[in-house]
Formats: C-alpha cells, sequence, structure tokens
C-alpha cells in the first residue's frame, strides 16, 4: 500500500530539488538516491510487518491466531447467505404461504474483503503448488 505512494511522492520531491540543484545531473541523482531510500524504507516496513503476521498466527491464543480464519469463515458465510440461503429460504417461505422479508447483507463491502483474501489464497496455493515453499 505504500509503495503506491512512491510515483506520487517523487514529483513533490523532484520539485524541491530542482529548486535546490540547478544543475539537471545533480538534481536526477538526488532523485534516484531518494527513491532508492524511499524504496528501501518501504520494503523494511513490509518485511516487519510479515514477522509481526508470522508471530500472530504462531500464537496459541484463538482471539490472536484465530481472526484471519474468523474473517474468511464471516466471507464465506455471508457469501453463501447472500446468494444460496436467503433466496432459498425466501422461495420455500413464499411458497408456503409465508411472505416475509428477510434481512438483506449489504455484500459490496465485504466483497473487497473477500476477493482479496481469496487472491492471497490463490497466490498460496500457486506458491506451494511450484514448490517455492514448504
Amino acid at each position: 500500500m505504500l509503495a503506491a505512494l512512491i510515483p506520487s511522492l517523487i514529483p513533490l520531491v523532484g520539485d524541491v530539488l530542482d529548486r535546490f540543484f540547478p544543475d539537471k545531473e545533480k538534481a536526477e541523482q538526488a532523485k534516484r538516491e531518494i527513491e532508492a531510500q524511499l524504496t528501501e524504507h518501504l520494503s523494511k516496513i513490509d518485511l516487519a510487518q510479515i514477522s509481526v503476521n508470522r508471530a500472530e498466527a504462531r500464537h496459541r491464543s484463538i482471539f490472536i491466531a484465530g481472526w484471519r480464519p474468523f474473517v474468511g469463515w464471516s466471507c464465506g458465510l455471508s457469501l453463501c447467505y447472500v446468494y444460496l440461503i436467503q433466496p432459498i429460504l425466501i422461495f420455500i417461505m413464499g411458497q408456503t404461504g409465508y411472505l416475509v422479508h428477510l434481512p438483506e447483507v449489504d455484500f459490496s463491502t465485504m466483497m473487497p474483503v473477500l476477493l482479496g483474501m481469496l487472491g492471497l489464497g490463490g497466490l498460496r496455493t500457486w506458491e506451494k503448488h511450484k514448490g517455492l515453499t514448504k
């Protein structure tokens, strides 16, 4: 997420550097150095987050290690409710004479979470298939 900021930060840094370095070559060199430092810093942040994620996953408490599976199951159950259970229940209840309005889930806010988790799961499966992880 933070890596996406680099392209937007470089022009701002470039404008500032152009004021301090009238020589174009020196300004470009300074821009490259700043971009390299930003990239290095962001990669350190990513590595720190990975170590936090690894520590959370190894924790014995279900409240610390189990939040990702909980989010996955919640999204999966919501998807099942929205596209399977609710329409079937409405049909069955309508056929038996009970016309009720079941609560609707605003799945548009949950879909990015579900798709992100599915994407990460697919990437993990691909890594395992290629033998890149144990």
